[in-house]
């Protein structure tokens, strides 16, 4: 007995299908989804000549339940759309793909009237597809959507990564705190120079197949930047909520650093919003105190930033019932609560105490690795904060002591391709964890004067090369940028709060009249130092693990805590790669928009200098720099 096929739908697409299926199956059509299903039918058909204005819901709410695969066919925007093909029960489905497809390429949602060829062409892909799946063999459109060119007759496969935030097909577990308890395990490096434990390229494939994709993909484009003195590649993260952002891989080879920029992109896509979890935890900091992180102690507005006209965001009020979500105290060895808008950085979009940026966030192939780079993160933006508040004379480096050529041939490149002298400075501060400022000086008139960067690692070098990185990865976009808003930058000379976005940080300080802000840096009286003065080197763990140890002590010691929130999504979990926020309460956040800056209940930054030698006595709050950051 042939096998059923119920056929859902009207217009051409399903004429042709049925009248092509009826010879060799039993095909039973109907209009809608008014009607019962026949539950003998092995395989469901939805087809459409448009796209429903409902969408797809009625076929996963029904089919879901009496657990029959389906497959939909449609047109739209003259191309002819197949699959994915769904199976009851498993992640992807019809919600995903159109999540997705409207996301990567959100103009194509409407309709409009195809070619009869065009449509018996995709009929034809429909019927080979309806084959396969009946004969048990593995369907093109298991995981995929077919997209169908009507007019040049061009099909492509399109891979659907499913969506954890899916209303048919996702499932977020609730956050728990035993969901959050965090132990540490071995994690052998690649190398002893390394402090990954996983190769980038053995990721290459699962990358560019799971989330590059222009039509379906969680980054739908890639852009080649063959102008800088290195290899940047960038991607762009399209969103609803937040519009195109591009994320960038630097490094000294285009394929190195496409990959590290969709790592990137991860990173920030787990980062803005919960995405392996469901927050379940609604109360006041009163209510949890004794399990919840406090969050005066990760710095917030003055009394006077709160009352600026259209200040977006209100003092925090301890009694006033906020989103929790669970973190884990790498010091104290227990979960902590932590407010979700401290824990993603664009949760509440604009309300809230205080607005959170990237800091901290790291993507790794485990959960050890993604800390140890956040806590970095978080180092390199307290030091360069804390240098520039309290306008500390840090040693001023030579790039050249450090016997390492490519640190040599960078600082060479940018002297001769970009006409930049590079200034190295050691900023480590009582931490411990070598952080460096690095100042790229123009030696041409007419080009930005002054762009600041930071890097910092437990390699002293390679937190040198990362600073370089992000300067010559930057400079060419800042320089076009400043070219046409130089007179609205000069006016930022006289009032700070013109500096409003991320990228009038840099502006300003391409000013040439702005460099006096940095003689502190630039005073040409200190002599060089090397090295091997600065950073005493140690022999480095085999296990990554053992790093992260060591650090984690430190931090004891100095009685901060080490604060990791799980990111991770099941879009990264499916590679092995998790993504984690981390939280060291009391180190400086950095911050963008000269408004917004957060210093309050830091307290840091008063005593620090005294501890390394820079001040005599602990500084007071009016001794605190005044001007924006240059933090590029």
């Amino acid at each position: 007995m042939n096998a059923i096929i119920s056929v859902v739908g009207e217009g051409l697409l399903a004429d042709f299908v049925c009248g092509k299926l009826v010879d060799s199956y039993q095909v039973l059509r109907q209009t809608d989804f008014t009607l019962d299903l026949p539950k003998a039918a092995k395989l469901v058909l939805v087809l459409h000549d448009e796209w429903p204005s409902s969408g797809y819901f009625a076929a996963e709410e029904l089919l879901q339940q009496v657990g029959i695969p389906w497959l939909r066919g449609f047109i739209s925007m003259n191309e002819g759309i197949i699959g994915p093909l769904v199976r009851p029960g498993a992640p992807g489905c019809s919600q995903c793909a159109d999540n997705r497809r409207f996301t990567a390429s959100p103009g194509d949602i409407q309709s409009e009237k195809s070619s009869p060829s065009g449509i018996w062409h995709t009929a034809h892909l429909l019927i080979a597809e309806t084959q396969r799946v009946l004969l048990g063999s593995r369907a093109y459109t298991e995981e995929h959507m077919y997209i169908v060119n009507l007019k040049t007759l061009d099909s492509s496969l399109h891979f659907i990564l499913p969506d954890p935030l899916c209303e048919v097909c996702g499932s977020l577990p609730d956050d728990s705190s035993a969901a959050a308890i965090f132990l540490l395990e071995p994690r052998p490096k690649i190398n002893t120079d390394s402090y990954r434990c996983r190769p980038i390229d053995d990721l290459k494939q699962h990358l560019f197949r799971d989330y590059l994709d222009s039509r379906t993909g969680v980054f739908n484009a890639k852009m080649l930047d063959l102008e800088s003195p290195f290899a940047g590649v960038g991607v762009n993260l399209p969103s609803f909520l937040l519009g195109d952002e591009v994320t960038g891989g630097r490094s000294f080879s285009y394929a190195e650093s496409e990959l590290t920029a969709i790592l990137e992109g991860l990173e920030r896509h787990c980062g803005v919003t919960p995405r392996g979890k469901r927050t379940v935890i609604y109360d006041s900091f009163n209510g949890i105190a004794d399990h919840a992180l406090d969050p005066s102690k990760v710095g917030l507005y003055s009394k006077e930033q709160y009352a600026q006209p259209d200040f977006t965001f209100e003092p925090f009020d301890p009694d006033l019932p906020i989103d929790w979500i669970w973190g884990y105290s790498l010091v104290q060895k227990r979960p902590i609560l932590v407010p979700e808008s401290l824990a993603y950085y664009s949760s509440g979009f604009g309300s809230g105490f205080v607005q959170e940026g990237s800091n901290g966030c790291a993507l790794g192939g485990s959960l050890e690795e993604a800390v140890l780079h956040g806590i970095l993160e978080v180092a390199e933006r307290d030091s360069f904060l804390m240098t520039w508040y309290a306008q500390l004379p840090i040693p001023r480096l030579d790039p050249f002591s450090a016997n390492d050529q490519e640190l040599k041939l960078m600082v060479e490149r940018l002297r001769a391709v970009a006409g930049y002298d590079i200034h190295l400075f050691n900023m480590t501060m009582e931490n411990g964890i070598p952080s460096i400022w690095a100042l790229a000086k123009s030696v041409s008139p007419g080009k930005l004067n002054l762009i600041c960067a930071a890097g910092a690692h437990l390699d002293p070098v390679r937190a040198a090369k990362s600073a370089i990185h992000e300067l010559a990865g930057r400079y060419i976009f800042l320089q076009e940028k400043f070219e046409t808003g130089l007179e609205h930058f000069k006016q930022m000379l006289d009032d700070p709060f013109l500096v409003f976005q991320m990228e009038d940080h840099a502006m300003l300080y391409g000013l040439p009249q702005a460099e006096e802000r940095l003689k502190f840096l630039l005073d040409g009286q200190r002599p060089l130092r090397t090295f091997d003065e600065e950073f005493r080197r140690k022999a480095g763990h085999a296990d990554l693990t053992d790093d992260l140890k060591d650090i984690i002590e430190v931090f004891r010691s100095l009685n901060l805590d080490v604060i990791a929130v799980d990111q991770s999504s099941l879009e990264t979990l499916r590679n092995g790669l998790h993504c984690v926020k981390v939280l060291i309460p009391g180190m400086l956040p950095m911050t963008f928009g000269h408004h917004l800056h957060r210093l309050t209940g830091l307290e840091r930054v008063l005593r620090v200098p005294v501890e390394l030698g820079y001040a005599k006595d602990p500084l007071t709050a009016g001794q605190l720099n005044p001007h924006p950051h240059p933090f590029l």
